[in-house]
């Protein structure tokens, strides 16, 4: 997979791209990673990519010419055509299955807006506006690193076993079961004993009920979609109903 990214900030994208998993990622050869400034596309002596809102308001906001020349020189770098995304808090929430259907394509091309958006024939040249959630940050850059970390684990030999992300939480619909490492005992919290038994049918059974009760006690809106047994489902509502009557008592 090949991502560009468009920023009037790139030099805030290497410490995140160059370490850790992604890092590993590119040293492999199964993502790669280019940044681009806005500003290289951007005309006239002091290289702006904003301007005042026709109509007035407050703020400013960023011009369509940069983007657009942007847009058409990246696309034109690699024979593959791009989805185009633009990281934006009116567009599409970013969630896992979002995230995996990305991770599918061979090409992604990123646009981080700034300060009050970008003009709005900006959308023209997008494919899928994203979200990473509902609030208001600053720009485009953070979400986008949250979207090429979450993309980049899922392309193939990024991770070192291809069933790492299985039972990962909303990989699965439902959070993830409480986990645990060394010492079996600390300050006099010990560890499930099911998962010291050497039984993995049980050690599976205890995950999974445990997930659905993390599930039930934090995340009640993905039980439905969750593809949850009957037995489960009966166990989730008996949690829901002790918060209810928890709640009443408070």
């Amino acid at each position: 997979m090949r991502i560009d990214i468009i920023s009037i900030f790139p030099q805030i994208f290497e410490p995140t791209l160059g370490s850790s998993m992604l890092g590993i990622a590119r040293e492999k050869g199964a993502v790669s990673f280019a940044v681009h400034d806005l500003r290289d596309w951007a005309e006239g002596k002091h290289r702006t990519t904003d301007d005042y809102p026709f109509g007035g308001g407050y703020g400013m906001v960023m011009k369509p010419e940069p983007f657009f020349a942007a847009v058409e020189a990246v696309t034109a770098l690699d024979d593959a055509k791009p989805t185009v995304i633009l990281m934006c808090p009116q567009g599409r929430r970013l969630d896992q299955s979002l995230v995996e259907e990305l991770a599918g394509r061979e090409r992604l091309v990123i646009l981080c807006g700034r300060y009050e958006g970008v003009d709005e024939r900006v959308r023209t040249l997008v494919d899928i506006e994203v979200s990473a959630g509902d609030y208001v940050l600053t720009g485009g850059e953070l979400p986008a690193m949250i979207l090429v970390d979450a993309v980049t684990r899922l392309q193939p030999g990024v991770l070192a076993s291809e069933t790492a992300t299985q039972e990962e939480s909303f990989s699965w619909g439902l959070l993830e079961y409480p986990q645990y490492t060394r010492p079996a005992s600390f300050r006099g919290m010990d560890v499930p004993e099911v998962l010291l038994s050497g039984d993995h049918a049980r050690v599976d059974r205890w995950r999974r009920t445990e997930a659905v009760r993390r599930t039930a006690e934090r995340r009640p809106d993905l039980l439905e979609a969750a593809g949850l047994s009957a037995e489960e489902r009966s166990f989730a509502e008996d949690i829901l109903g002790a918060r209810e009557t928890k709640g009443d008592a408070l």
